[in-house]
């Protein structure tokens, strides 16, 4: 199954939409405007939140803990080095690749759960997640949020 998240709309403090490969509307994505860290709620086409994903604070470097039906299910924490790395404990996946490029991949022992490639579409510039299993889809998508959240938060402190 393939998502698409449109690039030039992502903000924490906008509401944007995750397509699927027909042009519809699957999730709401909201981030909190005012709030202590990031905060991000994704809610599925009823209306209903499915992950609530939040910044933790008081870290030396960025973690954002995962909560899917009000239970933490991961932490995303980026890891301390030149480049992007990052590591998701709860589901012990691990990623690699490009991550500026939004090109990388999420696997779990060897085996693709999501790859995450930059796509030209007609609803504008993209990055499409190809979810291998349906029932990572939620998570996978949270995962990617968070990365292209501290993506995002890094490129605008570099900046200023």
């Amino acid at each position: 199954m393939k998502l698409y998240i449109q690039q030039k709309i992502f903000s924490w403090t906008d509401k944007f939409y995750v397509k699927n490969e027909s042009g519809e509307n699957v999730y709401l994505v909201e981030g909190e405007l005012l709030s202590w860290g990031k905060r991000l709620h994704i809610f599925n086409s009823e209306s209903k939140e499915v992950a609530f994903l939040k910044q933790k604070l008081w870290s030396w470097i960025p973690k954002y803990e995962l909560f899917l039906e009000g239970e933490k299910e991961a932490e995303i924490n980026r890891k301390f080095s030149l480049k992007p790395y990052y590591t998701v404990t709860g589901p012990d996946w691990e990623i690699t690749g490009d991550f500026w490029a939004h090109n990388y991949i999420i696997t779990e022992n060897g085996e693709a759960v999501v790859t995450i490639s930059k796509k030209w579409l007609s609803w504008g510039d993209t990055y499409e997640l190809d979810i291998k299993d349906p029932k990572n889809e939620i998570l996978a998508l949270s995962v990617v949020l968070a990365i292209d959240a501290d993506l995002q938060a890094a490129a605008q402190a570099s900046s200023d």
